[in-house]
């Protein structure tokens, strides 16, 4: 076999993913039977500059490079050659935010992340005046804020896209998203696979702006994304060893990659990423009577109309609890690496109290829209009467980190949005157990972890990328199911009644609670840049808990 993949590589016969998460970058190399057998990453941070969330794009440059150099080297040291040219090659990356380029293609303003949330009044006129939800993340929040806040840039703006369609356009020269990626910038018309053009007409009049004429073209999975040009080889590989032309898919984001991680593009599937941010995704079989604001409908890599519960708080905390314990057992005399500190506490909070015993966590290290709440800190609360034991402890950290999630769920069921099951991929469900037990009584629905989930979205855009030769033959769905899941071992949790009975007496206790935070916030609030380094210092150091974690 390695002989065999050896000829590949060398052939050109192999497939390469790149996604650009939120605290890591990682490139993930396939072969033809869609199984990576190389990785390499890189780890970066965003910074708080002028009171907005960003990354640079030198980082941008620098963090490309450095995750495709170490792939390299990984190839090499397996199997003894130096790739030159791929059969297909996919970007992904972190949905929505603001990038924003004048006629000439220069950056007018710093990338504005997902992570930021000053665009409310931006979000609400739009919703309104669409009837359709609009995040405080959505591209098109961020183009309307800066309108409404008179910012000079806005009258240079000739194109606005996401982080992996500013790569994607690097790469090859063409300005076009995948619809996933796409529906976090405008929203998409499942009929047209496009962006919808009732509601762009209601825009331009609020904007005074041909808002199309500022989006990306809009492309499907297995339409051809154009190819990798002399100019994009140079920029991702300045040794000059890569050769341009390689066909590329289109660019799509994290949330789409997740999906076709997890084998969830069909109606009634589902999944969850819990990474910084924790999101569920859920494939719509009609749609949906009213807009809620704490649901986005974005698509599948197909098109496909998806409900979509974002929250922007995920394992952060544990990663912080997991830390302190990690240093509690080195300073004790017994370190123990990061797998079985996470190993240890999760086996504890097998045994727990079915509702914590009376505790309660949020993990509210940023504002949660979910819950309405603009600005959030971490919490740990119990009562005299409590059981504070460390499986109790634990139990809650994790039912904490799950509770907006149930949250927004609960409004979809309210909807009557039926999911056969929901399949969950980050690394926190590297630890088998308490993670998909405890996430099936939350969502009080059967919660599957697939073998390959672990991949993550580098894995998913390199399967993206790979489906360019087969989508004339197959639906990305027949694609999956038949091609990349075909005898993959399904491990499932069914919601355990003891399990759901104690989860929804601590969300009801976790809602109750919520006027806490902004208590919180008044008691702890000191000038922006202390707080925000407090936030900066514990979000971006934890890899090991993001969706795109694991590589065989």
């Amino acid at each position: 076999m390695s002989d065999d993949r050896r000829h590949q590589v060398q052939d050109g016969r192999t497939t390469i993913g790149i996604e650009l998460g939120s605290t890591r970058i990682k490139a993930c190399l396939i072969d033809e039977d869609l199984v990576p057998i190389a990785s390499g990453d890189h780890e970066w941070e965003n910074a708080f500059v002028d009171g907005r969330w960003t990354y640079s794009l030198d980082d941008v440059e620098t963090g490309l490079r450095a995750a495709y150099a170490a792939l390299v080297s990984d190839v090499e040291e397996r199997f003894g050659v130096r790739p030159t040219t791929f059969r297909a090659l996919g970007v992904s990356a972190m949905m929505h935010g603001y990038l924003a380029f004048d006629a000439s293609g220069e950056l007018l303003v710093p990338f504005r992340t997902w992570r930021n949330t000053s665009t409310g009044p931006a979000a609400a006129a739009l919703s309104e005046a669409l009837s359709f939800t609009i995040p405080l993340r959505w591209s098109v929040a961020h183009l309307y804020q800066a309108v409404l806040d008179e910012e000079p840039h806005v009258a240079e703006v000739a194109g606005i896209t996401t982080l992996a369609g500013y790569v994607h356009r690097r790469l090859t020269g063409r300005n076009v998203l995948g619809v996933g990626d796409a529906s976090g910038a405008f929203p998409i018309d499942p009929a047209t696979r496009d962006y919808d053009a009732a509601m762009l007409r209601t825009a331009d009049g609020l904007i005074g702006r041909d808002v199309r004429a500022l989006l990306p073209e809009v492309l499907v999975a297995g339409q051809d994304a154009g190819r990798l040009t002399p100019e994009g080889a140079a920029w991702l590989d300045p040794t000059g060893t890569l050769e341009p032309g390689v066909p590329l898919c289109p660019p799509e984001g994290d949330a789409g990659t997740g999906m076709v991680a997890t084998n969830a593009v069909a109606p009634r599937t589902g999944n969850v990423s819990v990474g910084t941010s924790i999101f569920s995704m859920v494939v719509l079989e009609h749609a949906m009577t009213t807009p809620h604001e704490e649901i986005d409908v974005v698509t599948t890599p197909a098109g496909d109309a998806v409900a979509m519960v974002h929250c922007n708080n995920g394992a952060s905390e544990i990663a912080a609890w997991a830390r302190v314990f990690g240093r509690f057992a080195e300073a004790a005399g017994s370190p123990l690496d990061t797998d079985h500190v996470y190993a240890t506490l999760l086996a504890e909070a097998e045994g727990a109290d079915p509702d914590a015993g009376g505790l309660l966590s949020y993990n509210y290290l940023a504002g949660e829209p979910v819950t309405h709440v603009a600005d959030g800190r971490p919490l740990l609360v119990r009562g005299a009467g409590s059981a504070f034991t460390l499986g109790n402890l634990v139990r809650a950290e994790v039912q904490g980190a799950f509770a907006t999630l149930a949250i927004g769920m609960d409004v979809l069921a309210g909807e009557d949005v039926r999911v056969d099951r929901m399949t969950a991929h980050g690394g926190l469900f590297r630890t088998p157990g308490a993670p998909q037990r405890l996430l099936a009584a939350a969502l009080r629905v059967p919660v599957a972890l697939e073998e390959t989930a672990g991949e993550g979205g580098a894995w998913g855009i390199a399967v993206l990328a790979a489906y360019l030769e087969h989508a004339s033959d197959a639906d990305l769905t027949e694609y999956l199911q038949k091609r990349v899941f075909a005898g993959d071992t399904v491990h499932v949790a069914d919601p355990d009644e003891r399990d759901v009975d104690g989860f929804r007496a601590y969300l009801g206790r976790f809602r109750s609670g919520l006027p806490l935070q902004a208590a919180a916030v008044a008691a702890t609030t000191r000038d922006d840049d202390a707080t925000t380094d407090e936030l900066e210092t514990t979000a971006g150091t934890e890899p090991s808990l993001q969706a795109e974690e694991v590589t065989r």
